[in-house]
């Protein structure tokens, strides 16, 4: 609710402003002394200021009014002040205004024009302020994205943004994070911002795509086996945990993890200890782990693909990417990214790489990207370039329309030179028109057109060819 501050010596006034506001909605404050309006300013979250000019009795000068209007300005310079007296100096109200005032009133006032001022006020003035937070909050935004480590990650969304700031904001900490967003949407860029960016920056950062290992070799991969353990296995290997110790684990695809693998991964999470593969020595290591996927893990778990208290563990917090055509800002700086500074794009690409769904994500306009910058034939591209879809629809509708309009020209002209019977000269366009071509039609057209043929054949959609054949169908003379 806004909140009114009245500062008035005249406690009736005082009584009738403060009825009048809170009928309409406001909460208001009132006192009688400028140094009361003070000390209410400091510890109260006011909107709008009322204040008379005059507080000592038989004092009409409005120097008073006049010191307050200036304190309350140097505490908090944006307040909005509405000046109020019973006797107006033209001097004074110009010399306030210009200094910041929001309104002068006489009194008696205007109950609506008061009401309205105040409302155009209090919006105007919450507005500023709300703007005022927001670019403070810009501001600390850019010095802590300019003192971050990006990795080369490149956007221009609001969206990828909240991405970024959350990924900072989970950097300083050691808690599980699970990325979650569809196939090359750029998972493991935020994995790299996370790690780059925190206390562990300096110490083993591993990835594995747990999706890409074969399943018989994911558990040696992961928690290391001894020689011996597996066919091939002629020395001991140490796993992605160990080679991790101390750092950051990047679990990519950790839906593919089987549930034999999710067992190990549990009690590892839980207390860092494991088994290699083939060996009954406990191993232990610290290891901070950021894992992604693009499956339904929920889903998984309900149809016993996954398992709960997993992903309780590895899902402390989520960090969920939406996918590119939904972060459509960030397409064209990722494509100026991508084909490099010696190519500019023509208008036609830039809406069909915007209009694109981009079902592949980051991943599908990169390869775009690469197949125009190999292809193109100058230096900007065009939509036919990137070979999205819509645009080689568009190039072969063009080339068969062409093709269609080139075939009927030359049967038209082959025609006239062979000068074959009409039998032998049908077009597709006036076999299909002359169907509904009736002898009715054709006796009001030559009326119409005093029987010149040229016109009357225009007029019913047919060459003149088609026109003779439909008169000696009906017994017409020509």
């Amino acid at each position: 609710m806004d909140t009114i501050l009245i500062v008035d010596d005249n406690h009736a006034i005082c009584q009738a402003l403060g009825l009048m506001l809170e009928i309409n909605g406001y909460q208001v404050l009132t006192c009688h002394t400028p140094d009361d309006a003070l000390n209410l300013i400091a510890t109260h979250d006011i909107d709008l200021v009322i204040q008379d000019m005059n507080f000592t009795r038989d004092t009409t000068s409005g120097e008073e009014g006049r010191q307050l209007f200036y304190a309350l300005r140097e505490r908090q310079p944006d307040l909005p002040i509405i000046l109020m007296t019973a006797w107006t100096q033209l001097e004074t109200a110009v010399e306030l205004v210009k200094a910041g005032a929001a309104d002068y009133m006489g009194k008696p006032w205007d109950d609506a024009k008061l009401l309205n001022s105040i409302t155009n006020l209090v919006t105007l003035y919450k507005l500023a302020r709300t703007n005022h937070q927001l670019e403070r909050v810009n501001s600390q935004r850019q010095v802590a994205i300019a003192d971050a480590q990006l990795c080369g990650i490149v956007f221009g969304s609001g969206a990828m943004q909240r991405c970024i700031d959350l990924a900072l904001q989970l950097a300083r900490s050691d808690v599980s994070v699970l990325i979650t967003g569809p196939n090359g949407a750029g998972k493991d860029k935020l994995a790299d911002i996370i790690h780059a960016n925190s206390p562990l920056k300096n110490k083993p950062f591993i990835k594995v795509n747990v999706g890409a290992l074969p399943m018989e070799l994911l558990e040696a991969e992961l928690f290391g086996a001894e020689a011996g353990a597996f066919t091939g296995a002629n020395k001991a290997r140490i796993g992605r945990f160990e080679a991790a110790d101390g750092g950051t684990l990047f679990l990519d695809e950790i839906g593919n993890l089987p549930l034999s693998g999710q067992v190990k991964l549990l009690r590892v999470l839980q207390t860092g200890e494991f088994e290699r593969l083939g060996s009954h020595k406990t191993l232990k290591v610290k290891v901070r782990v950021i894992s992604a996927t693009n499956a339904d893990l929920a889903q998984d778990i309900a149809e016993g693909r996954f398992r709960e208290d997993l992903f309780y563990r590895l899902n402390v917090i989520e960090l969920a990417l939406p996918p590119l055509n939904q972060r459509i800002d960030d397409i064209l700086p990722l494509v100026k990214h991508f084909v490099g500074a010696g190519f500019s794009l023509s208008k036609p690409a830039q809406q069909a790489l915007l209009q694109h769904r981009w079902p592949g994500n980051v991943r599908e306009l990169e390869n775009a990207c690469k197949r125009a910058a190999l292809l193109a034939q100058s230096r900007v591209l065009t939509e036919t370039d990137f070979g999205l879809p819509q645009a080689l629809a568009r190039q072969l509708s063009a080339t068969n329309a062409f093709a269609f309009e080139q075939n009927k020209y030359l049967s038209s002209a082959f025609e006239r030179q062979s000068h074959l019977p009409a039998a032998h000269a049908v077009s597709p366009t006036d076999t299909h028109e002359a169907q509904d071509v009736s002898r009715e039609d054709i006796e009001a057209a030559l009326q119409q057109h005093n029987g010149v043929i040229a016109r009357v054949a225009k007029s019913l959609g047919l060459s003149r060819q088609a026109l003779y054949r439909r008169m000696d169908k009906f017994g017409l003379e020509k």
